[in-house]
């Protein structure tokens, strides 16, 4: 018997934002303590495989520098004293600044503010709860998925797509815009599985040659965001080549002569002289494709990163729908099954107390919003209070420096409920702490595979660290909501009522079952039946401001970014920031294998394995601007500036530079980090946060 059998094993699923949602299997040392973490072999999407960062999940839960008692601030705004409070007396304060807040401005003065630190649904979710009860302003969660949940949605009309296991049955696995190895393994899992058993061949399209990419057999660096053109370039050579399934596309889609016609100047010559690639380059990838039935397009959310996101989606897409493949077992294209789930989530939100006549603002304008931008209030008053779960906006928030700038106003109060003190628990009124996922009951859902996995609580916290849940229903107590509806129940009962709408069992139930699979079945998941949209057909022509989605703003917000200039049909657009004279090279923000948003940059061996903040530089503009490897170089746009560390590295194209992270600010000189330099500029159609999107300049710092 191996040393893993004979602990004491609890199951769970792993609660960061990512699209595996990796069902667990946790070694429990005692009732506090836990071991190594692995994935559930038992599970069919995890198949046993978990990224190493949630591996060493004990170096987080019993790190020396987990927050453990309240703090109230005892200097100035960052300045770093804090005195130590009880709960009571911590949560007191908080409803007494909320309260004398609204006194002066109105409920809407208040911001709850949250995002993914955990995906369980209860913890994150709660917080609309009180949102809804007190009528403070709502908010409108922007900064992950909207490009490419909107594009997306454009063609296909619902969120769902083969089952992501038919990789394994694939005969070619298309990565493009997510470095799978780094942010969701399992798709790596799968897809080497059709490789070792079928032969299949994989082919990963980048902005830089990324561990991903070391495992395919075909890989396109392009230069960000120009995946539009190359997608426009691939169905140009199948309508030419004879490629395009053209009994498929009479059947399933709205315009293949209006698309075909549309593509006949979108050559590979074109889209070379705009992605960086060579027209071989592009033609051997659309002959792959043209000329493998079963091939699975596997599209991510670098998509959701550039301001012609939607697009480049819509075009990614697009290929599928010309080849046909979604016809075949093991062949589609699949972004996201997050439309699957269906979940009743409205007593644990309170939905039914929520007022349409109270304003939205834009996460992702976080700064901004406290810095007073008009556009940015939507007509209401300042935000002068925030409760703040699940995010870390002084790090992840675009425009740093606004951010940073408003949390330091004299005129707001800001409670953060945290597990480390991050950047931003440092600007911070009120410090409460966090338990950690192992530590509180709830349930997740996989978007970006199809379960349903409870986590329930395994191991006691600390003294001291509370759940959200518990902030949520205290603070309600104390802000005269506690009796409204939702309030008053524990995780579990809410966890049955979720589930119970769905006819999906209990709590109970699930524990036993540890999760519940809802892949639809083939019919509906390749669209055999028909597509989202009233007529059933896969879209060519976008409806950019008429189609319905999961992430669509409030119609009181309107629609953002130049929308009259989005294309009729999948095209190539420049509504990115191209580089110029004064900005010549291109950023992107893009993810740390170590680190998972700004999460896991406190274990030590995750610190150890990443090093420190880097631009990944090609050799030939090192030369030109006189740089060594290691050379402090300092980069800038209109937003700021910041110094990196060179590393010299020929995987990404000239003009091309790349740091990963998202490490702490305090891990930069100056104390200022990577999102100094991106815009909190909302994009065409519904918004979003285009992280990969920069124009900067570069200049040595030695």
């Amino acid at each position: 018997m191996n040393q893993h059998a004979k602990l004491r094993i609890g199951h769970s699923a792993c609660p960061h934002d990512c699209p595996s949602t990796c069902a667990l299997e946790v070694e429990l040392l005692d009732s506090r303590r836990i071991g190594r973490v692995h994935g559930a072999k038992a599970n069919s999407y995890t198949s046993g495989v978990i990224c190493a960062k949630v591996a060493r999940y004990a170096d987080r839960v019993h790190h020396p520098k987990r927050l453990l008692k309240p703090l109230i601030r005892a200097g100035a705004k960052g300045e770093g004293l804090w005195k130590e409070a009880s709960w009571e007396a911590a949560l007191d304060l908080v409803a007494e600044k909320f309260i004398a807040a609204e006194a002066k401005y109105g409920s809407e003065t208040v911001w709850p503010y949250y995002y993914a630190g955990t995906m369980g649904l209860v913890q994150r979710d709660g917080i609309e709860r009180l949102r809804h009860a007190k009528k403070y302003s709502g908010f409108f969660g922007s900064i992950c998925t909207n490009l490419a949940w909107t594009g997306w949605m454009m063609g296909a009309g619902a969120l769902r797509g083969p089952d992501p296991r038919e990789m394994a049955k694939s005969d070619c696995v298309v990565i493009w815009g997510t470095n799978a190895v780094v942010t969701q393994v399992n798709v790596m899992t799968h897809a080497i599985k059709a490789r070792k058993e079928r032969g299949a061949k994989i082919v990963v399209i980048d902005v830089y040659e990324n561990a991903t990419m070391k495992q395919a057999d075909l890989g396109l660096v392009l230069k960000p965001g120009t995946d539009g053109a190359l997608a426009c370039a691939v169905m140009h050579v199948l309508f030419r080549d004879g490629m395009a399934d053209r009994a498929y596309l009479e059947k399933y889609t709205d315009d293949p002569h209006g698309l075909e016609a549309h593509l006949q100047t979108r050559t590979p010559q074109w889209a070379a002289d705009i992605t960086g690639l060579s027209v071989g380059e592009i033609e051997a990838f659309a002959h792959i494709v043209g000329t493998t039935k079963k091939t699975y397009f596997r599209l991510g959310y670098g998509f959701s990163r550039q301001r012609n996101g939607s697009v480049n989606m819509h075009a990614a897409a697009s290929i599928a729908a010309v080849t046909g493949c979604w016809q075949y077992e093991g062949g589609g294209a699949f972004h996201s099954n997050s439309g699957i789930f269906k979940l009743n989530q409205e007593l644990l939100e309170g939905t039914r107390m929520r007022d349409p006549a109270i304003r939205h603002l834009d996460h992702s304008r976080i700064g901004p919003v406290l810095t007073g931008a008009e556009d940015a209030l939507y007509g209401g008053p300042p935000v002068t209070a925030l409760l703040i779960q699940n995010t870390n906006p002084v790090n992840v928030a675009p425009e740093q420096r606004l951010v940073k700038q408003g949390f330091l106003r004299d005129d707001l109060f800001s409670c953060v409920h945290e597990q480390f003190m991050t950047d931003t628990a440092k600007l911070a009124d009120v410090v409460l702490p966090a338990t950690m996922f192992l530590e509180h009951d709830d349930v997740y859902k996989g978007g970006g595979n199809q379960h349903i996995t409870l986590g329930p609580k395994l191991i006691d916290p600390p003294e001291g660290p509370r759940t959200n849940h518990f902030v949520i229903e205290e603070l309600g107590k104390r802000l005269g909501v506690g009796e409204k509806p939702g309030f008053g129940m524990t995780e579990q009962q809410h966890i049955d009522i979720i589930l119970g709408k769905r006819d999906l069992g209990s709590f109970s139930s699930l524990r036993d079952e540890k999760w519940v699979d809802l892949q639809p079945d083939f019919e509906a998941a390749h669209f055999i039946n028909g597509f989202g949209h009233a007529d059933g057909k896969f879209r060519f022509r976008a409806d950019w401001t008429g189609q319905a989605a999961p992430n669509r703003p409030p119609k009181s917000m309107g629609l953002f970014g130049p929308v009259a200039s989005l294309p009729e049909f999948p095209d190539h657009i420049d509504l990115i920031e191209v580089a110029d004279a004064a900005h010549p090279f291109r950023l992107t923000t893009s993810p740390a294998r170590n680190f998972l948003n700004s999460t896991f940059s406190e274990t030590p061996v995750s610190k150890a394995k990443e090093g420190r903040p880097e631009l990944l530089l090609h050799p030939d503009d090192a030369a030109a601007y006189g740089l060594a490897n290691g050379d402090r170089v300092e980069i800038g746009n209109a937003r700021g500036e910041v110094v990196l560390h060179a590393r010299l590295f020929d995987g990404l194209k000239r003009g091309v530079v790349v740091a990963e992270g998202i490490w702490p600010n305090s891990a930069h000189e100056r104390g200022e980090g990577i999102n100094v330099l991106t815009g909190a500029d909302a994009p065409a159609p519904y918004g979003g946060a285009a992280f990969h999107d920069n124009k900067v300049w570069l200049r040595s710092a030695n």
